[in-house]
C-alpha cells in the first residue's frame, strides 16, 4: 500500500498546493530545516528568520487542519542538514514508501529531485499551480518568437485572466501607464507606515534560532518585521491597498535618502512563500480602482509587476535553464565590490541603498536596478558574483525571479533576451530620480575631476568598451552619436577618470572573511 510524504518547501507555505488538496489520508507532510539551505549563498538574517518562522507558523496550521506533520528542527540530532537527504531519512522513520514535492523555485533542487525519481523511495514530482501560468504554458508562448517582449506577454495575460478588463478592453482605454509613473518625490516628507507585526512565542524561538546559528550573516534580527503568518499577511496587503497604493504608480521610480519603501508594497516576500496568491493581491487592487480608490496608472502599474513581469520572468527562467544562468555576453569579470556588503562607500546613492538591504532584506526595484545594479554594470561585474549577492541579500529572492532580473535586466548578460538595451544611465538620472546628490561628495553635473560622480565616467567608459556589441543597437544610436561627438581630449580624460576609479575599486573573490565579523552588523 502507497503511504506518501509530502515534502512542502519553505517557499511553497499554501494550503492551496495540490499535494495538500489530494493529500490520501495516512500521507505524512514533511517540512525541513536544513543548515545548507541557509548557507549555499549567505542569505540576509530577515529572510532566515522569515523561512523559520513560517515555516513553524504553516506546521502548526496543517496540524490544525488535521495532517500528520513531520517536522525537522535546525537542532535536532538526527538532522542531515541535507534538503533532500533530510525528506529521505523521514520518510524512511514515518515508513513512507514515496515522497511528492512540488516544483521547487531553483532548478538545482528540481534537477536533484528529478535524479531520485528512480530512488529506492521514488520521487513524484508535481506542478506548482500557484502561478497564473505554468512553465509548459510559458514555452508554448516564447516558441518561435525572436523578441519575447514582456509588453506582449502581459497583454495576452490580461485577457486570459480579465483582470483589468472591461468588455474585451483594457480598463482606463490603454495596456500601460508607465508614462504616468515616473515622478520624483518633490520633497515629500512623510509615507505610509507599515504595520507592526506581534511575535508570538513561535516566531520569537525561531528568531533566536535564526541569530544561534546565522548570527554572522548580514543584518540585525533586532528590527525584524516581516510577516510570517497568512494573517499577517493579509494585514500588510490591506495597509498597501489603502495607504500606499493610490500613491505607487507616479511616485514607483523615486528613490527617497531617508525612506526605504515610499509607496512600494514589500508584499513580494509574502508572495514569494505562499502567503498571499498573486490572483487575490491582483484582485484587491483591482476592486479598489473599481471602487475609486486608487486610480488607473496604480493600479495597472501593480498589476502589470505582478501578472506581467513576475510571471515573465519565471516562464524565462525555467525554458532557458540551465544554460541561462551560464551566460556572460559582455564577457564581465569583475569581483563585486566589497562595499556591497558593507556599505561603506562615499557615493551616497549607493551607501543609502546598501545600508537600506543590511537593514531590511529590502530595496525596491528602481534601487535594485537604477542603483546597485547600475552600477555593477558600468563597472563590468561577472554575473555570477552579482546575482549570488542579489540572492542573498533580499528576503524576496528565490532564484526564479533573482536570476532573469539580476542577469539579464540588470548586466544584459543573456544578449538582449530580457531587455531590448541595456538599464545604463548616468548620475543625472539619478539626481532627477532621488534626494541623494544634495547629500553626496561628488557632483552629478561634473564628469571628470576629483568631485565628479563616478557614475558619469563609467557611464561613457561601458559606453565606449562595449560599443562594437551595442552602438548598432536601434535605441542606443543617439547615445552612441553623443559620445562619437566628443574630442579626443574629452574622451581620454573621462576614460583615465573610469580607469582610475576602477583600479582603485576593492573587490574580493567569493564571499570571504569579512561576513563572519560583526563588523558586517548593522547598527
Amino acid at each position: 500500500m502507497s503511504k506518501p510524504m509530502l515534502l512542502v518547501l519553505g517557499d511553497q507555505l499554501s494550503l492551496s498546493l495540490p499535494l495538500l488538496q489530494n493529500a490520501p489520508e495516512n500521507a505524512v507532510v514533511a517540512l525541513c530545516e536544513v543548515k545548507e539551505e541557509a548557507r549555499y549563498v549567505p542569505h540576509h538574517i530577515h529572510k532566515i528568520g522569515l523561512f523559520l518562522a513560517a515555516m513553524r507558523h504553516f506546521a502548526k496550521a496543517l496540524e490544525e487542519k488535521g495532517f500528520q506533520v513531520a517536522y525537522s528542527h535546525l537542532d535536532d540530532e538526527q538532522n542531515t542538514h541535507s534538503l533532500l537527504e533530510e525528506a529521505e531519512r523521514l520518510a524512511r522513520a514515518h515508513g513512507c514508501n514515496e515522497i511528492h514535492a512540488t516544483r521547487p523555485g531553483e532548478w538545482r533542487l528540481w534537477e536533484a529531485m528529478q535524479d531520485r525519481q528512480n530512488a529506492k523511495i521514488p520521487w513524484l514530482l508535481g506542478e506548482d499551480t500557484r502561478f497564473f501560468t505554468t512553465p509548459d504554458e510559458f514555452a508554448e508562448w516564447i516558441r518561435g518568437r525572436k523578441q519575447p517582449r514582456m509588453e506582449y506577454f502581459y497583454r495576452e495575460q490580461r485577457k486570459r485572466t480579465g483582470l483589468l478588463m472591461k468588455d474585451g478592453e483594457p480598463a482606463g482605454g490603454q495596456w500601460n501607464f508607465d508614462h504616468d509613473n515616473r515622478e520624483p518625490l518633490k520633497g515629500q516628507k512623510s509615507f505610509p507606515t507599515l504595520p507592526h507585526h506581534r511575535q508570538d512565542e513561535i516566531t520569537q524561538a525561531a528568531l533566536a534560532d535564526a541569530e544561534r546559528h546565522f548570527g554572522d550573516h548580514m543584518g540585525s534580527i533586532d528590527n525584524f518585521n516581516l510577516p510570517v503568518t497568512r494573517r499577517q499577511a493579509l494585514a500588510d496587503l490591506k495597509h498597501f491597498i489603502a495607504e500606499a497604493l493610490p500613491d505607487f504608480g507616479r511616485y514607483q521610480d523615486a528613490i527617497s535618502d531617508s525612506d526605504p519603501l515610499l509607496y512600494h508594497s514589500r508584499l513580494s516576500a509574502a508572495m514569494n512563500i505562499g502567503l498571499l496568491s498573486p490572483l487575490e493581491v491582483c484582485k484587491a487592487a483591482e476592486k479598489s480602482y473599481a471602487e475609486g480608490e486608487a486610480p488607473i496608472n496604480a493600479v495597472e502599474g501593480f498589476i502589470r509587476q505582478i501578472l506581467g513581469w513576475r510571471e515573465y520572468v519565471r516562464g524565462l527562467y525555467w525554458t532557458q535553464m540551465p544554460g541561462y544562468k551560464r551566460e556572460n555576453r559582455l564577457n564581465f569579470r569583475r569581483e563585486l565590490p566589497d562595499f556591497y556588503w558593507d556599505a561603506q562607500t562615499d557615493m551616497r546613492c549607493m551607501n543609502r541603498a546598501i545600508q537600506m538591504t543590511i537593514d531590511n532584506a529590502y530595496a525596491h526595484h528602481i534601487q535594485r536596478l537604477m542603483v546597485t545594479g547600475n552600477f555593477a554594470l558600468l563597472c563590468g561585474v561577472k554575473p555570477e558574483a552579482l546575482c549570488d549577492w542579489y540572492l542573498a541579500v533580499y528576503a524576496d529572492a528565490s532564484e526564479w525571479v533573482e536570476l532573469p532580473n539580476t542577469l539579464g535586466m540588470v548586466l544584459h548578460a543573456d544578449g538582449g533576451l530580457m531587455g531590448s538595451k541595456p538599464y545604463c544611465a548616468s548620475g543625472k538620472y539619478i539626481d532627477r530620480m532621488s534626494d541623494h546628490c544634495a547629500n553626496c561628495r561628488y557632483s552629478p553635473k561634473q564628469v571628470t575631476g576629483t568631485h565628479a560622480c563616478p557614475f558619469n565616467s563609467l557611464y561613457w567608459h561601458f559606453l565606449e568598451q562595449n560599443a562594437k556589441r551595442l552602438s548598432q543597437n536601434p535605441r542606443m544610436k543617439l547615445i552612441y552619436g553623443s559620445l562619437n561627438k566628443m574630442g579626443d581630449d574629452k574622451r581620454d580624460a573621462i576614460r583615465q577618470q573610469a580607469e582610475s576609479f576602477l583600479r582603485k575599486l576593492s573587490t574580493r573573490q567569493g564571499y570571504g572573511q569579512k561576513h563572519h565579523t560583526q563588523g558586517y552588523k548593522s547598527h
